[in-house]
């Protein structure tokens, strides 16, 4: 699994927090930016570039850091495939695998302290889509990803016809 990273400048501190610690951990991360504290790129560019990534590539994630992580998460759901989850804590994160089979994961580098932030990816890294629900719930979600697509599909076809 590849990770693509970004952040804006109030979560470039926490990002370079999460890349040291992902590097250790020896996943393979591609850094989109920004590249110093002083780099003044808007959110909604570095969020745009890093969903349209994991779009493009079934089966690796994001991650994105900003104030609050909610700017983030914002544009990154405008992108098809991509369900974005601003994760404050540990059982936020199990949630939006287990059950959102969130792909891109948002935190706020004003708010996240960088040792809960490697407490959060722990768990969100490592938790699978349904895992801990019986079979019943299990179908369910599976089913529902799929209403979700369809959804998404006819909301973007519906767009381009604007």
């Amino acid at each position: 699994m590849k990770i693509f990273l970004g952040a804006d400048s109030y979560g470039f501190d926490l990002k370079q927090a999460v890349k040291n610690y992902l590097l250790n951990q020896l996943f393979d991360v591609e850094d989109l930016g920004i590249k110093d504290s002083n780099e003044q790129t808007p959110y909604y560019e570095t969020a745009s570039k890093v969903a349209r990534r994991v779009a493009d590539h079934s089966g690796n994630r994001g991650i994105l850091i900003c104030g609050t992580g909610m700017g983030m998460a914002i544009i990154a759901n405008k992108h098809p495939g991509v369900y974005a989850a601003v994760c404050e804590n540990v059982e936020a994160a199990r949630r939006s695998r287990s059950i959102n089979n969130s792909n891109i994961l948002t935190l706020g580098g004003l708010v996240t302290k960088p040792q809960i932030a490697q407490e959060i990816l722990d768990i969100w890294l490592n938790t699978k889509f349904t895992e801990g629900w019986d079979s019943s719930i299990q179908d369910w979600l599976h089913n529902s990803m799929e209403d979700i697509a369809q959804i998404e599909t006819e909301k973007f076809r519906n767009m381009d016809e604007i």
